[in-house]
Protein backbone atom coordinates (compact mmCIF):
# COMPACT_ATOMS: atom_id res chain seq x y z
CA UNK A 1 0.00 0.00 0.00
CA UNK A 2 1.47 3.48 -0.73
CA UNK A 3 -0.85 5.68 1.07
CA UNK A 4 -0.30 8.02 3.74
CA UNK A 5 -2.02 7.88 6.97
CA UNK A 6 -5.01 9.73 6.21
CA UNK A 7 -8.14 9.44 3.51
CA UNK A 8 -10.27 11.81 0.80
CA UNK A 9 -11.21 14.53 2.75
CA UNK A 10 -14.84 16.11 2.69
CA UNK A 11 -13.67 18.71 -0.12
CA UNK A 12 -13.32 15.82 -2.75
CA UNK A 13 -14.90 15.65 -5.46
CA UNK A 14 -16.41 11.76 -4.94
CA UNK A 15 -18.95 9.53 -6.51
CA UNK A 16 -21.86 9.72 -5.02
CA UNK A 17 -21.47 13.35 -3.08
CA UNK A 18 -24.40 14.51 -4.53
CA UNK A 19 -22.44 17.28 -7.06
CA UNK A 20 -23.14 16.02 -10.44
CA UNK A 21 -19.88 13.70 -10.64
CA UNK A 22 -20.71 11.97 -13.85
CA UNK A 23 -20.71 8.06 -13.29
CA UNK A 24 -17.60 6.04 -13.76
CA UNK A 25 -16.85 5.15 -17.43
CA UNK A 26 -14.98 2.22 -18.95
CA UNK A 27 -12.73 3.23 -21.45
CA UNK A 28 -10.99 1.10 -24.09
CA UNK A 29 -7.17 2.39 -24.47
CA UNK A 30 -5.91 -0.35 -26.46
CA UNK A 31 -7.13 -3.40 -28.66
CA UNK A 32 -8.92 -5.40 -26.20
CA UNK A 33 -7.91 -3.32 -23.17
CA UNK A 34 -10.84 -1.67 -20.91
CA UNK A 35 -9.53 0.49 -18.37
CA UNK A 36 -11.85 0.14 -14.87
CA UNK A 37 -12.19 2.59 -12.56
CA UNK A 38 -12.32 0.90 -9.25
CA UNK A 39 -12.86 3.93 -7.21
CA UNK A 40 -11.16 4.08 -4.47
CA UNK A 41 -12.62 5.95 -1.69
CA UNK A 42 -15.14 7.02 -4.03
CA UNK A 43 -12.44 8.95 -6.03
CA UNK A 44 -12.66 8.91 -9.62
CA UNK A 45 -8.99 7.94 -11.31
CA UNK A 46 -7.24 7.14 -8.81
CA UNK A 47 -7.01 3.19 -9.30
CA UNK A 48 -7.11 1.51 -12.35
CA UNK A 49 -7.93 -2.34 -12.82
CA UNK A 50 -7.90 -3.59 -16.43
CA UNK A 51 -9.70 -6.21 -18.07
CA UNK A 52 -7.72 -7.69 -21.01
CA UNK A 53 -10.16 -9.37 -23.34
CA UNK A 54 -10.24 -12.65 -25.29
CA UNK A 55 -11.41 -16.17 -25.19
CA UNK A 56 -9.86 -16.47 -21.27
CA UNK A 57 -10.25 -12.83 -20.33
CA UNK A 58 -7.86 -11.70 -17.48
CA UNK A 59 -8.45 -8.79 -14.94
CA UNK A 60 -5.43 -7.04 -14.18
CA UNK A 61 -5.33 -5.73 -10.45
CA UNK A 62 -8.73 -5.61 -8.13
CA UNK A 63 -8.31 -2.39 -6.17
CA UNK A 64 -9.07 -2.70 -2.46
CA UNK A 65 -11.90 -4.67 -1.08
CA UNK A 66 -13.87 -0.73 -0.93
CA UNK A 67 -13.43 -0.63 -4.35
CA UNK A 68 -15.43 -4.66 -5.27
CA UNK A 69 -18.79 -3.31 -5.62
CA UNK A 70 -17.77 -0.72 -8.53
CA UNK A 71 -15.38 -3.39 -9.85
CA UNK A 72 -18.00 -6.21 -10.00
CA UNK A 73 -20.53 -3.39 -11.18
CA UNK A 74 -18.20 -2.89 -13.85
CA UNK A 75 -17.62 -6.46 -14.99
CA UNK A 76 -21.81 -7.32 -14.70
CA UNK A 77 -21.93 -4.38 -17.23
CA UNK A 78 -19.35 -5.74 -19.99
CA UNK A 79 -21.53 -8.93 -19.44
CA UNK A 80 -19.42 -11.14 -17.37
CA UNK A 81 -20.86 -13.74 -15.28
CA UNK A 82 -19.43 -15.99 -12.87
CA UNK A 83 -17.81 -18.40 -15.17
CA UNK A 84 -16.88 -15.55 -17.71
CA UNK A 85 -13.34 -14.52 -15.92
CA UNK A 86 -10.78 -16.95 -16.76
CA UNK A 87 -8.02 -15.28 -14.61
CA UNK A 88 -7.56 -12.38 -11.98
CA UNK A 89 -3.63 -11.14 -12.06
CA UNK A 90 -2.59 -8.76 -8.76
CA UNK A 91 1.18 -6.53 -9.91
CA UNK A 92 2.07 -7.03 -6.37
CA UNK A 93 -0.11 -7.63 -3.04
CA UNK A 94 -0.18 -4.21 -1.37
CA UNK A 95 -4.17 -3.67 -0.34
CA UNK A 96 -5.31 -0.81 -2.93
CA UNK A 97 -4.13 -3.26 -5.53
CA UNK A 98 -4.95 -6.94 -4.01
CA UNK A 99 -7.21 -6.19 -1.18
CA UNK A 100 -10.49 -7.50 -3.38
CA UNK A 101 -8.69 -10.77 -4.43
CA UNK A 102 -10.77 -13.03 -1.97
CA UNK A 103 -13.87 -11.40 -3.01
CA UNK A 104 -13.65 -11.23 -7.03
CA UNK A 105 -12.82 -15.25 -6.76
CA UNK A 106 -15.44 -15.69 -4.56
CA UNK A 107 -17.60 -14.21 -7.19
CA UNK A 108 -15.66 -16.06 -10.50
CA UNK A 109 -14.99 -19.02 -8.89
CA UNK A 110 -13.68 -20.48 -12.79
CA UNK A 111 -10.55 -17.81 -12.35
CA UNK A 112 -7.10 -18.68 -11.40
CA UNK A 113 -5.38 -16.13 -9.31
CA UNK A 114 -2.15 -14.91 -10.69
CA UNK A 115 0.64 -13.20 -8.24
CA UNK A 116 4.39 -13.35 -7.82
CA UNK A 117 6.52 -16.06 -6.10
CA UNK A 118 6.85 -14.06 -3.02
CA UNK A 119 2.90 -12.74 -2.26
CA UNK A 120 1.38 -16.33 -2.64
CA UNK A 121 1.01 -17.12 0.76
CA UNK A 122 -0.16 -13.82 1.43
CA UNK A 123 -3.10 -14.31 -0.30
CA UNK A 124 -3.77 -17.65 0.75
CA UNK A 125 -3.75 -16.40 4.54
CA UNK A 126 -3.60 -13.00 4.70
CA UNK A 127 -3.85 -12.81 8.24
CA UNK A 128 -0.01 -11.20 8.47
CA UNK A 129 -0.48 -9.15 5.88
CA UNK A 130 -3.88 -7.59 7.39
CA UNK A 131 -2.47 -7.33 10.48
CA UNK A 132 0.55 -5.51 9.83
CA UNK A 133 -1.78 -2.83 7.55
CA UNK A 134 -4.34 -2.25 10.57
CA UNK A 135 -1.18 -1.62 12.88
CA UNK A 136 0.16 1.15 9.94
CA UNK A 137 -2.81 2.93 9.21
CA UNK A 138 -5.11 2.04 11.91
CA UNK A 139 -9.27 3.04 11.63
CA UNK A 140 -8.13 4.19 8.08
CA UNK A 141 -7.64 0.47 6.82
CA UNK A 142 -11.36 -0.05 7.30
CA UNK A 143 -12.30 3.21 6.20
CA UNK A 144 -10.90 3.35 3.04
CA UNK A 145 -9.20 0.12 2.17
CA UNK A 146 -10.81 -2.70 3.92
CA UNK A 147 -9.17 -5.70 4.29
CA UNK A 148 -8.25 -8.90 2.34
CA UNK A 149 -10.01 -12.31 2.68
CA UNK A 150 -8.43 -15.46 1.79
CA UNK A 151 -8.37 -17.28 -1.56
CA UNK A 152 -7.73 -20.08 -1.60
CA UNK A 153 -4.53 -22.26 -1.72
CA UNK A 154 -5.69 -24.15 -4.98
CA UNK A 155 -6.96 -21.72 -6.41
CA UNK A 156 -3.18 -19.29 -6.98
CA UNK A 157 -0.79 -19.72 -9.29
CA UNK A 158 2.86 -19.01 -8.60
CA UNK A 159 3.98 -16.30 -11.53
CA UNK A 160 7.07 -16.89 -12.72
CA UNK A 161 9.38 -14.40 -14.95
CA UNK A 162 8.73 -15.22 -18.44
CA UNK A 163 5.44 -17.21 -17.84
CA UNK A 164 2.93 -16.45 -20.00
CA UNK A 165 -0.42 -16.48 -19.56
CA UNK A 166 -3.08 -17.20 -22.56
CA UNK A 167 -5.96 -14.99 -23.12
CA UNK A 168 -6.79 -15.89 -27.09
CA UNK A 169 -4.75 -17.85 -29.80
CA UNK A 170 -3.16 -14.63 -30.72
CA UNK A 171 -2.80 -13.08 -27.24
CA UNK A 172 -0.32 -13.86 -23.88
CA UNK A 173 0.66 -11.81 -21.07
CA UNK A 174 4.27 -12.09 -20.42
CA UNK A 175 4.92 -11.95 -16.26
CA UNK A 176 7.66 -9.86 -16.04
CA UNK A 177 9.62 -9.99 -12.48
CA UNK A 178 10.05 -6.18 -11.19
CA UNK A 179 10.90 -5.70 -7.76
CA UNK A 180 11.92 -2.35 -5.89
CA UNK A 181 9.10 -0.97 -5.02
CA UNK A 182 7.88 -4.23 -3.59
CA UNK A 183 9.58 -7.29 -3.55
CA UNK A 184 6.67 -9.50 -4.79
CA UNK A 185 5.70 -7.44 -7.80
CA UNK A 186 5.40 -8.25 -11.42
CA UNK A 187 4.49 -6.34 -14.69
CA UNK A 188 2.11 -8.10 -17.13
CA UNK A 189 3.39 -7.56 -20.96
CA UNK A 190 0.40 -7.46 -23.62
CA UNK A 191 1.55 -9.39 -27.17
CA UNK A 192 -1.47 -8.08 -28.82
CA UNK A 193 -1.70 -4.30 -27.72
CA UNK A 194 2.02 -3.88 -26.38
CA UNK A 195 0.67 -2.41 -23.18
CA UNK A 196 2.69 -2.86 -20.39
CA UNK A 197 1.01 -3.01 -17.25
CA UNK A 198 3.44 -1.71 -14.44
CA UNK A 199 1.65 -2.06 -11.18
CA UNK A 200 3.02 0.83 -9.46
CA UNK A 201 6.75 -0.20 -10.58
CA UNK A 202 6.91 3.04 -12.36
CA UNK A 203 5.50 5.82 -10.09
CA UNK A 204 2.22 7.00 -9.81
CA UNK A 205 0.82 9.86 -12.25
CA UNK A 206 -2.44 11.11 -11.51
CA UNK A 207 -3.94 12.80 -14.52
CA UNK A 208 -5.29 14.87 -12.16
CA UNK A 209 -2.42 15.98 -10.74
CA UNK A 210 0.21 15.53 -13.98
CA UNK A 211 3.53 14.58 -11.87
CA UNK A 212 4.84 11.84 -12.07
CA UNK A 213 6.31 10.77 -8.97
CA UNK A 214 7.82 7.72 -7.58
CA UNK A 215 6.86 5.61 -5.36
CA UNK A 216 9.04 4.20 -2.37
CA UNK A 217 6.48 2.87 0.37
CA UNK A 218 8.02 0.53 3.37
CA UNK A 219 8.96 -2.24 4.03
CA UNK A 220 10.83 -3.44 1.12
CA UNK A 221 11.62 -0.86 -1.25
CA UNK A 222 15.08 -1.01 -3.07
CA UNK A 223 16.70 1.06 -5.29
CA UNK A 224 18.97 -0.72 -7.23
CA UNK A 225 16.23 -3.55 -7.69
CA UNK A 226 13.86 -0.87 -9.14
CA UNK A 227 16.00 0.94 -11.29
CA UNK A 228 17.04 -2.27 -12.70
CA UNK A 229 13.20 -3.17 -13.32
CA UNK A 230 12.78 -0.05 -15.11
CA UNK A 231 15.29 -1.15 -17.21
CA UNK A 232 14.12 -4.73 -17.89
CA UNK A 233 10.25 -2.68 -18.78
CA UNK A 234 12.35 -0.40 -21.45
CA UNK A 235 14.19 -3.88 -22.85
CA UNK A 236 10.69 -5.51 -23.76
CA UNK A 237 9.68 -2.04 -25.97
CA UNK A 238 5.96 -1.77 -25.16
CA UNK A 239 3.50 0.66 -26.83
CA UNK A 240 2.53 1.87 -23.66
CA UNK A 241 2.31 1.86 -20.00
CA UNK A 242 -0.44 1.22 -17.96
CA UNK A 243 -0.22 2.59 -14.61
CA UNK A 244 -2.30 1.28 -11.80
CA UNK A 245 -2.35 5.36 -10.29
CA UNK A 246 -3.62 5.93 -12.64
CA UNK A 247 -3.93 5.13 -16.69
CA UNK A 248 -2.28 4.39 -20.04
CA UNK A 249 0.63 6.51 -20.52
CA UNK A 250 2.29 7.19 -24.65
CA UNK A 251 5.61 7.50 -25.18
CA UNK A 252 6.73 4.62 -22.88
CA UNK A 253 10.64 4.82 -23.20
CA UNK A 254 10.32 8.56 -22.18
CA UNK A 255 8.41 7.47 -19.46
CA UNK A 256 10.60 5.40 -18.45
CA UNK A 257 13.66 7.71 -18.55
CA UNK A 258 11.84 10.08 -16.37
CA UNK A 259 11.06 7.22 -13.72
CA UNK A 260 14.28 6.15 -13.88
CA UNK A 261 16.13 10.48 -13.51
CA UNK A 262 12.72 11.38 -10.44
CA UNK A 263 13.54 8.03 -8.69
CA UNK A 264 17.60 9.09 -8.73
CA UNK A 265 16.65 12.49 -7.28
CA UNK A 266 14.26 11.90 -4.52
CA UNK A 267 16.54 8.96 -3.49
CA UNK A 268 19.61 11.64 -3.81
CA UNK A 269 17.69 14.39 -1.61
CA UNK A 270 16.93 11.47 0.98
CA UNK A 271 20.40 10.31 1.59
CA UNK A 272 21.92 13.49 1.88
CA UNK A 273 19.46 14.34 4.69
CA UNK A 274 19.92 10.76 6.40
CA UNK A 275 23.64 11.53 5.89
CA UNK A 276 23.17 14.97 7.86
CA UNK A 277 20.74 13.78 10.43
CA UNK A 278 17.60 15.66 8.59
CA UNK A 279 14.02 14.80 8.78
CA UNK A 280 13.97 12.77 5.13
CA UNK A 281 10.09 13.80 4.53
CA UNK A 282 10.55 17.37 5.34
CA UNK A 283 14.10 17.16 3.17
CA UNK A 284 12.10 15.77 0.32
CA UNK A 285 8.70 17.89 1.16
CA UNK A 286 11.40 21.02 0.23
CA UNK A 287 12.81 19.49 -3.02
CA UNK A 288 9.84 19.05 -4.74
CA UNK A 289 7.09 20.85 -3.12
CA UNK A 290 7.75 23.03 -6.93
CA UNK A 291 6.27 19.78 -8.66
CA UNK A 292 2.83 20.83 -7.43
CA UNK A 293 2.42 24.33 -8.24
CA UNK A 294 -0.66 24.37 -9.93
CA UNK A 295 -2.33 21.58 -8.68
CA UNK A 296 -5.52 21.92 -7.28
CA UNK A 297 -5.64 21.18 -2.67
CA UNK A 298 -8.37 18.66 -3.75
CA UNK A 299 -6.22 16.99 -6.76
CA UNK A 300 -3.04 17.21 -4.23
CA UNK A 301 -4.83 15.37 -1.40
CA UNK A 302 -5.56 12.37 -4.10
CA UNK A 303 -1.54 12.60 -4.35
CA UNK A 304 -0.97 12.16 -1.21
CA UNK A 305 -3.41 9.70 -0.05
CA UNK A 306 -2.15 7.53 -2.99
CA UNK A 307 1.74 8.38 -3.03
CA UNK A 308 2.47 10.74 0.18
CA UNK A 309 5.63 11.87 0.87
CA UNK A 310 5.93 10.23 4.54
CA UNK A 311 5.19 7.19 2.62
CA UNK A 312 7.95 7.54 0.43
CA UNK A 313 10.05 9.23 2.75
CA UNK A 314 9.61 6.07 5.20
CA UNK A 315 10.83 3.72 2.32
CA UNK A 316 13.84 5.63 1.59
CA UNK A 317 14.87 5.45 4.84
CA UNK A 318 14.19 1.98 5.72
CA UNK A 319 16.25 1.26 2.42
CA UNK A 320 19.18 2.94 3.81
CA UNK A 321 19.22 1.28 6.78
CA UNK A 322 19.39 -1.83 5.52
CA UNK A 323 22.19 -0.59 2.95
CA UNK A 324 24.28 0.66 5.76
CA UNK A 325 23.39 -2.53 8.06
CA UNK A 326 26.51 -4.76 8.67
CA UNK A 327 26.43 -7.54 6.86
CA UNK A 328 27.02 -10.70 9.21
CA UNK A 329 30.16 -12.65 8.68
CA UNK A 330 30.42 -15.81 5.70
CA UNK A 331 28.75 -18.57 7.13
CA UNK A 332 31.14 -22.36 7.09
CA UNK A 333 34.74 -22.49 7.37
CA UNK A 334 37.56 -22.10 5.64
Amino acid sequence: MSGDHHGPGDHARRVGDGDAVPPPKVDRIADGVLELDTLLGGWERVTAGYLIEGDAPVLVETGSQSSVPALLSHLDHLGLGPADLAGVVVTHIHLDHAGGVGDVARAFPGATVYVHPEGARHLADPTRLVDSAARVYGPLLDSLYGRLDPTPAERIHVLQDGEELKVSATRVLTAVDSPGHAKHHVGLHDSLSGVLFVGDAVGVKLPDAGVLRPSTPPPDFDLDQALRSLRRFAERRPTGLALAHYGLLADPLDVLDEADGTLRRWADVAERAWRNGEDIAAALAEAFAADLDGVSGVNREKLEVMNGVHSNAAGLQRWLARREAPRPPDAGGG
